[in-house]
């Protein structure tokens, strides 16, 4: 039991690590963060954190994942409700937007997106998560045209995977807090988008 505790114990210590990365990130970006600072944040040592995560890459690799493990939860407990498919794709849709500007989650995005090219780790990693998001959307309209409610001929892998480009493009102007790019209006754009790319029967 005391195995267990300490295990919890280090669980815990290692979300708020990741938690305050995330923040720290959306503060001031990845380049200018260092592991002293970030040490400095949680009240420990640099070397501690480096003993977790071994390099700033890491650190923000293993800071969207548990960003991202949050979201899935989020996202299956969506798709085993008993709502309208319709109804279920916008939900989707809110969940995958930013919150605002510097919306934490999605700096952490634009982070990755810049390292990407030349990490192969970080390629994999972003790749996962991606696919994770598609086989979900997937699953919401698969279940639609079964139910009737969007068309029978629909190209599910082909409209998801546009929609989820649109809305990778309509996060990045928010969060980047372009002109014109606010929450609402992008909530507004992406469920246009979506009723043309996903038409009722």
């Amino acid at each position: 039991m005391a195995g267990a505790a300490r295990r919890r114990d280090g669980q815990i210590a290692q979300e708020r690590m990741l938690e305050e990365a995330m923040t720290a990130i959306a503060e001031d970006g990845l380049a200018t963060l260092t592991m002293s600072a970030l040490a400095e944040r949680l009240g420990t040592s640099g070397g501690h954190i480096l003993y977790y995560f071994g390099s700033k890459d890491r650190l923000l690799l293993e800071a969207l994942r548990w960003s991202e493990t949050q979201l899935t939860a989020e996202r299956t407990e969506l798709l085993g409700r008993r709502l309208t498919a319709h109804r279920k794709l916008a939900l989707f849709v809110e969940l995958y937007l930013p919150r605002g500007p510097r919306d934490p989650r999605w700096t952490l995005w634009i982070e990755l997106w810049a390292r990407t090219p030349s990490n192969e780790p970080l390629q994999v990693a972003q790749q996962e998560i991606d696919d994770g998001w598609q086989r979900d959307l997937e699953t919401l309209l698969d279940k639609g045209v079964r139910q009737g409610r969007f068309a029978a001929d629909l190209d599910v892998p082909a409209r998801a995977s546009e929609l989820l480009a649109l809305l990778d493009g309509l996060s990045t102007r928010v969060v980047l807090g372009q002109r014109g790019a606010e929450r609402n209006v992008a909530l507004e754009r992406a469920r246009s988008a979506a009723a043309l790319l996903i038409p009722h029967p």
